[in-house]
Parts: structure tokens; sequence; C-alpha cells
């Protein structure tokens, strides 16, 4: 019987300009594929940092070429705009490769918001660059207009930062829910979510943030009752004294190795240590529940046991 397995794609997986994305999506389509064709549900999220990235310095562009006209894009809209040409090629790109296989199954992207706490202790010190840079006089300026948040990035110019808070809950899981039971192949939480929070009433607010789409996988995937979540990375294994002469892969570890590891120090902030993270979280979430870390192109490999660092109790 197949599985129910969450995939959180990395940046790699994507390409980092529009030509790129269109030829990466293609080798990343055959590696999903092949999960589906072993009989498998999988419902698949994405990273945006060069996607997003790109989207804000355009909009800043716009921005100072005609002030007067434009103001500055949210954080929050780009994410969204992100998701949604991410989601368009890798869904074609998808429904191609399925085809060509003689699989007719839907695929379809879902605009996903996830809820965030304002009383986020990240939302205190942001730490996340985000945009073009600017002269000092453009980022004063823009503090002290729009109160960002903005620090020098190694004498190349200021670079406005944001919080990257914990995600709370996916508030379109009902709608992504119904479809993965329907049998379609769904895209969601593209770039970790669109970060937003409630104010008044049933109104949700763009926060200006950047949610972590590891830990938003892990939501997703334990929000859908899924059996595995597998986060792809650049390695095919997780490894303790990285780079280093004695260099260890890791096959299985349980949530407490896991997090042993971790707090000596042993997987990079930023890099590995999220992911390793939130596969902990997912693998306590429940019982049997499994979280793999590997590349894209051994995600089949992993979910047979044959490859990949899996984290389960």
């Amino acid at each position: 019987m197949g599985k129910r397995i969450v995939i959180a794609l990395g940046g790699n997986a994507l390409g980092s300009t529009l030509p790129e994305q269109m030829i990466a999506v293609k080798k990343t389509a055959k590696a999903i594929a092949d999960l589906i064709e072993d009989g498998n549900d999988v419902v698949i999220a994405h990273g945006n940092g060069p996607q997003v990235g790109m989207l804000q310095k355009a909009m800043a562009e716009l921005t100072r070429a005609e002030p007067d006209k434009y103001i500055p894009c949210p954080l929050s809209v780009c994410v969204a705009m992100s998701q949604g040409y991410i989601g368009y090629d890798l869904q074609n790109a998808l429904r191609e490769e399925l085809l060509d296989r003689g699989i007719h199954k839907g695929v379809s992207t879902v605009l996903t918001q996830v809820e965030v706490d304002p009383k986020d202790p990240a939302f205190d010190h942001p730490t996340k660059p985000i945009g073009a840079f600017m002269t000092k006089e453009e980022a004063d300026r823009l503090v002290a207009e729009r109160g960002y948040d903005v620090v020098e990035d190694a004498g190349r110019g200021y670079r406005r930062v944001v919080a990257s808070p914990m995600p709370q809950s996916i508030v379109e899981i009902e709608s992504i829910r119904d479809m993965v039971d329907a049998g379609l192949v769904v895209v969601a939480c593209g770039g970790g979510g669109i970060p937003v929070f409630r104010t008044e009433g049933h109104h949700l607010k763009g926060a200006a943030a950047v949610i972590d789409k590891d830990f938003a996988s892990c939501v997703l995937a334990e929000s859908l009752d899924a059996d595995a979540l597998i986060i792809l990375t650049a390695v095919e294994k997780v490894a303790v004294h990285y780079g280093k002469p004695d260099q260890q892969w890791l096959d299985d570890l349980t949530p407490e190795a896991a997090e042993q590891y971790a707090a000596a120090g042993e997987f990079a902030p930023g890099s590995m240590l999220p992911k390793v993270q939130a596969a902990v979280r997912f693998a306590r979430s429940a019982p049997g529940r499994t979280a793999l870390i590997t590349l894209l192109e051994k995600a089949r490999d992993g979910i047979a046991g044959r490859t990949g660092t899996r984290i389960h109790s």
C-alpha cells in the first residue's frame, strides 16, 4: 500500500532564474513522478528564496523609478506571486511527466496562507535579509517612512531584514486535504506559505516575514496525517563532523540522538539545522511517522530504505 508523503523541495530543485526554473522543474518532476508511480499520494511544498528576492528587487526598482506612482510591494504579496509562478511551472512539468507515463492524475497549486503568532519573539529580532541593496539615504528614508528594519551588509550597502516566525497553522488545510483525498497531486505552502496573522473578526493580515519552508512542510505533513516527510537538500545524507577528516554519514536516527547532535553544534544554522529540527518534530508527532533527509534524485531509494537519513522513533 502506498504512503501519504509530503515533499519539501529546496531551492536547488527550482533554479535561480526563470529559464533555470523551467529546466529544473523537469528534473524535479521526474523524481516526484517516481514516487507517484509507486502508488504514493504526494503533496509538494517548496522554497522561494531566489524567486521572492527577485520579485522584491523588481518592485523596489519600480518604486525608485516612479516614486510618485508606486509604493513598495508588501512582502506577503511577493510571496503570493512567487507561489503562483513557481506552482505554474511545477504543476505543468509534473502533469506532463505523469501523462507521459500514462498516469492520469490532476495536479494543482493552492495559494497557501500560513498563520503566525504576532507575538512570536522573531518579530523582535528580524534577521532575514530581503530585497535589493540600498544606499544609507534610501535605507534611512524607508526606516522613517515605513518603519523597516535595515542592516548594513558586508560593506555592499543596506538591506531590509524581516522576521522568520514559526508557522502555527495552515489556513487552506481543509481544501488541501479534500484535494489529496480525491487523488490529486497538490503543490502547497510555497516559500513556507504567505505569512498572515488574525486581526479583528475573521480578517487575515499579511505579515512582513518569511517562514522557513521545512517547518511549514512539517506542519503541512502533520495536518494531513502523512506517513512520511521528505526534506530534500544538497547532500544524500546528514553528516556529523561535516567536511572534516572524521566526517560520518548518518543513516538512522532517533529524535533524541538527532537533538543531541544539534545541541553539540553539528548542524549549521540556516542550513541543515532547521531541516533536522523539522524532521525531529514530525517524527515525534505521531507513532509510525518517518522523516527522510536526502537528495532529490534519491527520494525513491530513500522511501524504500536504501539511502538518506531517516529520523523516526
